[in-house]
């Protein structure tokens, strides 16, 4: 995944004196889309909140259990990918290609099977109309491209084929810069695993904590052997590669509290999840598989992971 950080037009701020006066001018250039990123920031705050309440009234920290657990997993795995960089000190970039891809096929086959087709059943049952149920469910999806748009543009952090980006980088190490990106790929597939946990369905959250914890060992490989193509330091470079799957619980927890409170927000964090997940997919990971001109083994990865996903999809749920 390394690359030299090269200015594009996508991330606009290059030099700014201060972290808050490059937000200011960030939220001046961009204000329909701060007021949606806060909007939805509260909105999530208060229905965790109520999430919080609901569970600890009802005395069922189950739901909590399994998907810190679940969450804990996809760290676990995401360490694992990035101690195996030890052995492997370099990776050719098509194979690079093919395991990112392969991480890309599970998330969309994921996306699809485990979060958007549970989501519009969990609506319907509740609408009663399947119109209805996706309107939901798209409102959720469009909340997620919101959630992971909104950090995009807002936070500080490098893009692998594309350079440092966001306001206030200049400020930040470049090294920094790329853990911060890939943490924030990370979150939404905990809350995926957390939100399929609310329920306590385990046809939903098994398979999809499955696939989730199985891609995130060639990611936690890619971004080791980066920040070591970089000229970190292998012990640090596999250490921050591991940290980054901390985001995993943290959201995992956000996922579970999201989606236990409000009836309907059970099928709203299904489909905020999937949202944020394909914008992942779309925005960061299938363009990076593409850099290096070897587009059909990473669609040959993708297309790997997909049919590794419904095979778990369909055993395990």
């Amino acid at each position: 995944m390394a690359a030299p950080l090269i200015p594009t037009a996508d991330c606009p701020d290059r030099v700014t004196p201060a972290l808050l006066p490059a937000w200011r001018k960030a939220v001046r250039r961009q204000p329909w889309l701060a007021a949606s990123l806060l909007a939805l920031l509260l909105a999530m705050l208060a229905l965790s909140a109520q999430g919080v309440w609901r569970l600890f009234a009802a005395d069922t920290p189950l739901a909590w259990r399994e998907g810190l657990l679940g969450g804990l997993a996809g760290a676990l795995t995401t360490a694992l990918g990035a101690v195996l960089a030890l052995a492997l000190r370099q990776v050719s970039a098509r194979s690079e290609d093919a395991m990112l891809g392969f991480a890309a096929g599970m998330m969309l086959a994921a996306s699809a099977f485990s979060l958007i087709l549970p989501g519009l059943a969990a609506a319907r049952e509740l609408t009663g109309h399947g119109g209805l149920a996706a309107l939901v469910v798209c409102a959720g999806i469009s909340l997620g491209v919101v959630l992971m748009l909104g950090l995009d543009q807002f936070m500080p952090h490098a893009h692998p084929h594309g350079g440092p980006c966001g306001p206030g980088h200049a400020r930040v190490g470049r090294v920094w810069l790329f853990v911060w990106a890939i943490a924030l790929h990370n979150l939404p597939e905990g809350m995926a695993i957390g939100v399929g946990f609310a329920q306590n369905d385990w046809q939903v959250a098994m398979p999809l904590t499955t696939a989730i914890a199985v891609q995130d060992i060639p990611e936690g490989l890619a971004v080791a052997i980066s920040l070591r193509a970089a000229g970190m330091l292998a012990g640090r470079a596999v250490l921050l590669a591991a940290a980054t799957g901390l985001m995993e619980p943290l959201g995992a927890l956000l996922g579970v509290s999201l989606s236990s409170g409000w009836a309907l927000a059970y099928p709203l964090g299904l489909g905020l999840a999937a949202g944020a997940m394909l914008f992942v997919v779309s925005h960061e990971v299938i363009p990076e598989t593409h850099r290096h001109g070897h587009q059909t083994t990473a669609t040959l990865g993708l297309m790997a992971g997909f049919m590794l996903m419904l095979a778990l999809d369909t055993g395990l749920g």
